[in-house]
């Protein structure tokens, strides 16, 4: 086996079909139909270490997502969701982390190689892993530099965009290639009407004459976990938020803020797009008082969010 990535060194074990197996152990052969047709879902989660210990966040939303992802795909996960919770749990405790990445997968494995899946079998696996700021501590603090791709994002009438699936992140993956690739931090991707969606990863926020803005379902974007969070705390920090907005390209150019959410970004400001600055060119008051927030709740979890915490 080749070297281990950095991220998962001194990571010994994954849940895999029901089975705690060691790191190098867990495999999948490569004529699994997900690996040659994208046939899977997935999550992506976050365990936090809080004053109360490792605390999963949002755990049951992501775990509802999961199936209805699956429903789509007609993908029966061989596993009901409260043990697909109990391996989690037991995974967090078993290499001792107090805080994590999460990545549940389920796909149809190897069996007979045409489109049709259905006579494939379904595998399911679970990793956990150390994983710090996505786009980077910096650009926590003083915001990411983006460029709109040349790639579009899948319409829903194509693909669905309500499910999570290995095989749409292709056009993520291009999108996020394009931009890295012309020194930008991060892409944002229109849809097939030529409006904002999203990021490669993330939901988009705007800011503008103090009320907030982020495009809604309709727009091809997924509806992200970490982005309906951010509504709520919006709303009760008395924000006028706008959460089935249409944005243009331009409206991006003139915003007063905007900022990235998602499960990796958290909540990541966005100083510039396409070299237009934004605002002052770093992170605005708006997205600073939301980012706190955020983040305090993580870290001390008040009476009114403990619901969205799962105690490892």
């Amino acid at each position: 086996m080749s070297e281990r990535p950095e991220m998962f060194e001194g990571v010994d074990t994954i849940w895999q079909d029901g089975e705690f197996v060691d790191f190098e152990d867990a495999q999948v052969h490569v004529l699994a139909h997900a690996l040659h047709y994208g046939t899977g879902v997935f999550e992506g989660v976050r365990c936090y270490d809080t004053d109360d210990g490792p605390a999963i966040f949002r755990w049951q939303e992501h775990l509802d997502r999961l199936y209805e992802s699956a429903k789509v795909y007609d993908i029966e996960i061989p596993f009901e969701p409260e043990e697909l919770t109990e391996a989690t749990v037991e995974l967090i405790r078993r290499e001792e982390l107090d805080s994590c990445y999460i990545r549940p997968i389920a796909f149809y494995g190897y069996g007979p190689l045409g489109l049709n899946p259905s006579e494939s079998p379904v595998e399911t696996a679970i990793g956990v892993w150390p994983w710090g700021a996505y786009l980077g501590e910096e650009a926590l603090k003083e915001g990411i530099d983006t460029a709109i791709s040349s790639w579009r994002k899948h319409s829903s009438s194509q693909i669905p965009t309500s499910a999570k699936t290995t095989g749409t992140y292709v056009n993520s993956v291009l999108a996020s290639l394009e931009a890295k690739g012309n020194d930008y931090g991060e892409a944002i991707v229109l849809n097939k009407e030529g409006n904002v969606a999203e990021g490669p990863g993330e939901n988009i926020f705007l800011v503008r004459d103090g009320e907030i803005y982020t495009t809604g379902l309709a727009e091809s974007i997924l509806d992200g976990i970490t982005r309906r969070s951010v509504i709520t705390i919006a709303e009760d920090l008395g924000y006028e938020v706008h959460d089935d907005a249409t944005i243009s390209r331009g409206e991006l150019y003139t915003a007063d803020e905007l900022f990235f959410t998602g499960t990796a970004a958290e909540v990541t400001p966005i100083r510039s797009v396409d070299d237009n600055e934004i605002g002052a060119g770093t992170k605005g008051p708006v997205t600073d008082e939301l980012q706190t927030r955020f983040f305090d709740i993580l870290e001390s979890p008040p009476e009114q969010y403990d619901d969205w915490f799962t105690y490892v």
